[in-house]
């Protein structure tokens, strides 16, 4: 088995959340190095694009967030061998990416300009992408993303709508998911249930 070395910040959420979830999911054994702001700004400097999460493998350094999800997904069975599924699972994967991506260029903005920046992301965005989501799973007739099952999509939307509704963004409404996207509000409810999910999170309470 190789050894394998997870980088990113010492929060439960963001970019690597997923990761985490997939690897607990196998019981494939990872070191978590969780990184404080102020050590982030160091370490960034040894990573190819100054950025985290980073998954170094056999001390190989590989990066970004979807291909190091959809490897982790593939050693536990949580990603498409259908070639089709697996195109909906990267598309669902990429999409809430865009939201990071959107998201991080109101980082370090502060009072109004906060205020005004957090607004714009809501009404455009944000909204544009949730409800771009929304239109993935009704596409799926289904429970999940993709592959009539749970896959790594599915645990990375979770990820970020849990992001949504818990208040941890200034100035997004905590209600937006449920009163925009009701279909996708009911999944993220669905995922809170998935055994693979709540395991992760019973181990981080115990911790």
């Amino acid at each position: 088995m190789p050894n394998y070395k997870l980088s990113y910040f010492d929060f439960d959420g963001g970019r690597a959340e997923a990761i985490r979830i997939a690897f607990h999911s196998g019981k494939i054994e990872f070191d978590d190095h969780r990184l404080s702001f102020a050590q982030f700004a160091e370490f960034r400097q040894s990573t190819p694009f100054n950025s985290i999460p980073v998954l170094e493998i056999d001390g190989n350094l590989i990066t970004q967030t979807n291909p190091i999800l959809s490897y982790i997904g593939k050693l536990t069975h949580l990603y498409p061998i259908n070639d089709l599924q697996a195109l909906y699972c990267e598309e669902v994967m990429s999409a809430i990416e865009d939201i990071s991506h959107h998201l991080v260029k109101t980082f370090g903005l502060k009072d109004d300009e906060l205020k005004q920046a957090r607004e714009q992301f809501v009404k455009g965005w944000l909204s544009t992408i949730l409800k771009g989501l929304e239109s993935l799973l009704i596409r799926s007739n289904d429970d999940y993303f993709c592959d009539g099952k749970l896959t790594v999509a599915d645990i990375k939307c979770f990820v970020q709508i849990n992001s949504l509704t818990k208040g941890a963004l200034d100035h997004v409404p905590t209600d937006l998911v449920e009163s925009l996207t009701p279909k996708l509000f009911a999944h993220f409810n669905r995922m809170k249930n998935e055994p693979i999910i709540q395991a992760y999170y019973t181990m981080r309470t115990e911790k």
